[in-house]
């Protein structure tokens, strides 16, 4: 029997209405959740790029790419592990500003997790961080005694560490 683990999907495609709710539709159906989802530009121009991270089998993680690559405007998809690929994700964290003069400990934080103070406001300041998972996760549990004015974090972002094929596939299609 095959172990769930953790993949990141990278779906290469051109930028149209509805694809979004498509491509959702084909993990809804299969009762498996998207973790995390980011939509951007890729390098490659007009083609965006969407990362979805999932935590599933090898099989279902392959049928479901070969779903979404039968969408008309998906180029290429493909799927790696977390050993495959670079990644990272962001955090915006809202905390009363008091807390930031009077709190030896929240400058321990914000020093020891290499946060950066985005702003800093009469009523609040805001924190970001950028890292793994756990280590916004770890940040989160230090700063929740505190009190979290707000708090949000990004989808994955991630590249590959080998080439990604679609870099080939579009420049063997530039120059036929």
């Amino acid at each position: 029997m095959e172990n769930n683990q953790w993949f990141t999907i990278s779906v290469y495609s051109e930028n149209n209405v509805g694809l979004l709710n498509r491509i959702s539709g084909i993990f809804l159906k299969r009762h498996i959740n998207i973790e995390s989802l980011n939509v951007s530009k890729s390098e490659i121009d007009n083609v965006s790029k969407f990362t979805i991270v999932i935590y599933t089998t090898d099989t279902w993680v392959h049928n479901i790419v070969g779903q979404i690559e039968k969408q008309i405007e998906v180029i290429k998809a493909f799927y790696h592990t977390d050993d495959e690929t670079i990644y990272q994700e962001s955090a915006l964290f809202k905390i009363a500003s008091d807390l930031l003069f009077d709190e030896r400990q929240i400058q321990n934080i914000i020093k020891e997790s290499n946060a950066q103070i985005v702003t800093v406001a009469r009523d609040f300041f805001v924190l970001a961080k950028s890292g793994r998972r756990f280590e916004i996760d770890d940040m989160y549990e230090q700063l929740k005694p505190f009190g979290i004015m707000q708090f949000v974090r990004s989808g994955r972002i991630s590249v590959t560490k080998d080439e990604m094929q679609i870099s080939a596939l579009l420049r063997e299609f530039q120059y036929n």
